[in-house]
């Protein structure tokens, strides 16, 4: 059975689920505004320069989680889905995915955005099978650290690996659609890479090897 893998920031939905987060976090005054806008600016120059700190964006990324209690944190997530997630959807997204399920393909997500954020979206976009990084939860709270390997850059194959062996799946036959040269590893390891709206990095890499560019816009 083939497989078909999806980014979701920037190529399933009409933005960054991240950076919305950060935004909503933002607005609900769970953050402060000019510290948290200028760190995250100061990560997302890090990562436009292939830079980034994975392990430091994680700490400031997930430590709102651990800043808040598990209720709340669950009730922001509903409105921040309804009200801000459903909306950026893209159409031409949900109908790329339906065809690849009436191929009987094997499906999942393939992000970088911790799974706390994208568990909903997923299934939103009814994807079971996601593939993020992973908070860690000691049973009762978020602890603001993250269990296992990053899902970003490498580490997308490693998770893809192993979600491979553990369904008895293959990549022959596979798909991975991504909008974002930080994903050349994972776009390079399956048998159909697809750039969606592209970053310009990764518009000039797929044009030189000829690999196929899709609007979802």
């Amino acid at each position: 059975m083939s497989i078909a893998l999806f980014d979701l920031d920037n190529t399933l939905l009409g933005g960054d689920s991240d950076y919305l987060w950060g935004e909503f976090l933002i607005g609900v005054g769970a953050v402060a505004e000019q510290a948290h806008r200028e760190e995250n600016a100061r990560y997302f120059a890090q990562y436009q320069a292939g830079a980034l700190d994975i392990e430091a964006f994680l700490a400031f990324q997930l430590k709102p989680l651990a800043d808040n209690d598990v209720k709340t944190l669950l009730e922001w997530r509903e409105r921040f889905v309804l009200d801000v997630i459903a909306p950026l959807v893209l159409t031409k997204g949900r109908a790329l995915v339906e065809d690849h399920r009436r191929q009987n393909h094997s499906l999942a997500i393939v992000t970088s955005t911790n799974a706390f954020i994208t568990r909903p979206i997923a299934d939103l976009l009814g994807i079971e099978d996601l593939l993020a990084t992973e908070p860690e939860f000691d049973g009762q709270c978020y602890t603001g650290k993250f269990v296992g390997e990053p899902c970003s850059g490498i580490g997308k194959v490693h998770w893809v690996n192993e979600w491979v062996a553990r369904h008895a799946l293959s990549l022959d036959g596979s798909w991975f659609y991504s909008d974002s040269s930080q994903d050349l590893p994972l776009l390079s390891a399956v048998d159909h890479p697809v750039a969606v709206d592209p970053d310009d990095t990764l518009r000039a890499h797929a044009r030189r090897h000829a690999w196929p560019i899709l609007s979802l816009r």
